[in-house]
């Protein structure tokens, strides 16, 4: 819930004092980040929610050096726990459901930036091991050269005959958030994902379920009739391989809205480094370049996008059957019997 403030004065006072404190990090985690030199990523590739433009501002404004190693959220958790003090990566970027998984499994280390308190406290842990710096909706990303009758929700998708491309439900936040998608417009929720693996169900048994991931080379191969990605991932491709080709669509009968959330590995061999980039990401800045990408900044309400920015976002009429998660200790719970019930109930219709 927005904090209410009960005067003009205060208002101004507060938004001052949080844009001063976006405009500039903390003087001593600045010095100590640039003694480290470098800050090494995991899942934050160039094309993913605009960390390009993240990166390039850490490297022009603070000297950072920075690579990334594209991975899943499952894999950015066990390659934090396998390597320890070897560590490679020092900050990763996993979904909503995955923060959690991380603290229990012990690889985080907490940071909390200055903007800390204009994150909605359902987005963020309260040590601040983690916090979501932007959200996303499921949505279809449709090739208009061979899906001739767009299907406009998880209904009309059913009765088509077009291939659907969701990706590795087991280790990709977006799949796994595709099936809980499915599952509210299916009449499910995230203790009962049960009318979601059914409809997945149908689509394997018709022979019309694709596990590639639905990305930009599969995309631009034609390998994707229907992709369910994130509404930030469809317009980013969209738009890099063809706007004309690709339409992006939220379901009509209903989805799901989540988020991503920085992790810093409790094991990093660069620690301020990781703690600058956090707190530039929920900088004014940092949150207006995720929205370059079209992710949508969890601080939105505290902060102005560009026009030209704001014209990149989907309509906001599109999103009116878009549900926010919510139980998160149940899709937490859930989250983690996904793979094992996605074998049980889906994939063993492929194999048939």
């Amino acid at each position: 819930m927005k904090q209410l403030f009960t005067s003009v004065f205060t208002s101004a006072l507060v938004l001052s004092t949080s844009v001063a404190f976006a405009a500039e990090p903390p003087a001593a985690l600045l010095k100590a980040a640039q003694a480290e030199g470098t800050v090494n990523s995991v899942g934050m590739p160039d094309d993913w929610a605009n960390w390009k433009g993240t990166w390039s501002d850490l490297n022009t404004k603070y000297g950072l050096k920075h690579s990334d190693t594209d991975m899943s959220s499952a894999q950015e958790i066990a390659k934090f726990l396998a390597e320890k003090d070897n560590a490679s990566a020092d900050i990763g970027d996993v979904g909503a459901a995955f923060g959690p998984i991380a603290v229990q499994k012990g690889v985080t280390q907490a940071y909390k930036p200055t903007t800390w308190d204009q994150v909605p406290d359902w987005a963020k842990d309260k040590d601040g091991m983690w916090a979501l710096a932007y959200t996303g909706t499921i949505a279809f990303i449709i090739d208009k050269s061979q899906v001739k009758d767009e299907p406009h929700s998880w209904a009309e998708l059913l009765k088509s005959h077009y291939k659907v491309t969701i990706g590795d439900v087991g280790t990709a936040a977006q799949a796994a958030n595709g099936v809980l998608a499915a599952t509210y417009a299916m009449g499910g929720n995230e203790k009962n994902l049960k009318p979601g693996l059914e409809y997945f169900a149908k689509l394997a048994k018709a022979g019309r379920l694709s596990l590639t991931d639905p990305v930009i080379a599969s995309l631009e191969k034609g390998e994707v009739q229907v992709g369910v990605v994130w509404d930030f991932n469809g317009l980013s491709y969209r738009d890099k391989i063809d706007k004309t080709r690709f339409d992006v669509l939220i379901p009509s009968d209903g989805t799901i809205t989540s988020g991503y959330t920085t992790i810093i590995n409790k094991f990093a061999k660069h620690p301020n480094a990781a703690k600058l980039a956090r707190e530039y990401i929920f900088s004014d800045a940092g949150q207006i370049n995720l929205a370059r990408g079209y992710a949508r900044p969890i601080r939105a309400d505290h902060i102005t996008l560009p026009d030209d920015v704001k014209v990149k976002l989907l309509p906001s009429e599109e999103y009116k059957n878009a549900h926010p998660i919510a139980d998160t200790a149940a899709w937490d719970k859930s989250a983690k019997t996904l793979p094992r019930l996605w074998q049980e109930n889906v994939m063993i219709n492929m194999q048939q």
